[in-house]
């Protein structure tokens, strides 16, 4: 009898210990890097020096090379592309490197590193318990391009699927994955729909030239399009298109005003949606059939030629600038109205934003 209460006191306190999350804790942080927002800096291509930064959520506690500090014997990698999320741990995207590393995403230990079957991994995302990387292949090839489908168990590439030239961005809703097709060292115009029951493109659904963003919003699956670059020698305008989950199809697509507009970065957040254009921020409502003509507010007085990242999160709005591209970047957060809330100096090309 005694030894069936100790069993059964063993066992709840195995449950309450493991179901425990960081709210009903007590607000007890999860690790160091719980309650912020990790830093990803890409670092200078060649130079393997990607690094991770922290910023707590009130902006009191900020730190740089959170992995190389936790990790010193391991060496980051070169070319830090995205972080993914899944569960407790961060999956670190290194282009150039070719691999993924996988972290504690509270602690920044290390787990496991991830360096066969990919190649020019880009961006990552998780459905069904698998994760799926977009991988361009070598850039100059059109045609061996691929979706790498991650076991989460032993961290390994179980199988791929082969896309359309340069997948980028990739994103889970309903078991389905749509990937932006940006089109590599050339120019795409289209989003794939990946089954992941069967692990095969379904559809493939045209947009505006060079897709950089994808969000979701009320059954709604919302594309930017940067459109094609002045070198190019065919420069076309930016675009925002809506396409029906439902039916997987462009419901609407609104054109920007001028061939020289490139929006980026494009984000929802509060029912809004959130873009830039060179050193602007701009905000619209998400059944908006036009594009605003002003901006919410501007980088300039910080001196920010251009916005290389970019965060909605919280009521705060977080830019990253790439500077020189080689020089340490600067990270500035403000307030939904554009009032400098924070400015820290992190690594080299900080390339985004993960909430913890």
């Amino acid at each position: 009898m005694k030894f069936s209460k100790l069993i059964l006191t063993a066992l709840l306190g195995s449950f309450f210990l493991f179901s425990c999350t960081d709210d009903d804790n007590g607000g007890n942080p999860l690790g160091d890097y719980d309650n912020g927002v990790l830093i990803l800096n890409q670092g200078g291509f060649g130079n393997g020096n990607a690094s991770v930064s922290y910023l707590s959520e009130d902006m009191n506690t900020f730190q740089n090379n959170i992995f190389s500090l936790v990790n010193p014997s391991i060496i980051l990698g070169d070319t830090a592309q995205d972080i993914g999320f899944y569960n407790d741990l961060a999956y670190i995207v290194l282009n150039a490197s070719n691999k993924i590393e996988v972290v504690n995403r509270y602690t920044m230990v290390h787990i496991a590193t991830i360096s066969t079957g990919l190649s020019n991994p880009r961006y990552i995302a998780f459905a069904n318990g698998k994760g799926y990387v977009t991988n361009w292949g070598n850039g100059t090839n059109a045609n061996d391009d691929f979706i790498a489908v991650l076991n989460l168990s032993n961290n390994s590439v179980a199988s791929t699927i082969s896309v359309a030239e340069g997948p980028e961005k990739i994103i889970e809703e309903d078991n389905k994955l749509y990937v932006a097709h940006s089109g590599g060292f050339n120019y795409g115009n289209t989003i794939s729909v990946i089954n992941t029951s069967t692990n095969t493109v379904a559809t493939t659904i045209t947009v505006g030239d060079v897709p950089n963003s994808l969000e979701e919003g009320n059954g709604i699956l919302y594309v930017l399009c940067g459109g094609k670059s002045a070198w190019s020698g065919a420069e076309s305008a930016g675009k925002l298109v809506k396409i029906n989950l439902s039916t997987n199809t462009v419901s609407s697509s609104i054109d920007f005003a001028e061939t020289t507009d490139h929006p980026s970065n494009l984000v929802i957040e509060n029912n809004r949606l959130f873009y830039t254009l060179d050193s602007d921020i701009f905000r619209m409502n998400l059944s908006a059939n036009t594009i605003p003509t002003e901006a919410l507010f501007s980088t300039t007085s910080q001196g920010v030629y251009g916005v290389y990242s970019f965060a909605v999160e919280n009521n705060k709005i977080y830019v990253g600038d790439a500077l020189d591209y080689s020089s340490n970047g600067k990270v500035y957060v403000y307030s939904l109205t554009g009032a400098l809330l924070s400015s820290k100096t992190v690594g080299v090309i900080p390339a985004g934003f993960y909430f913890n």
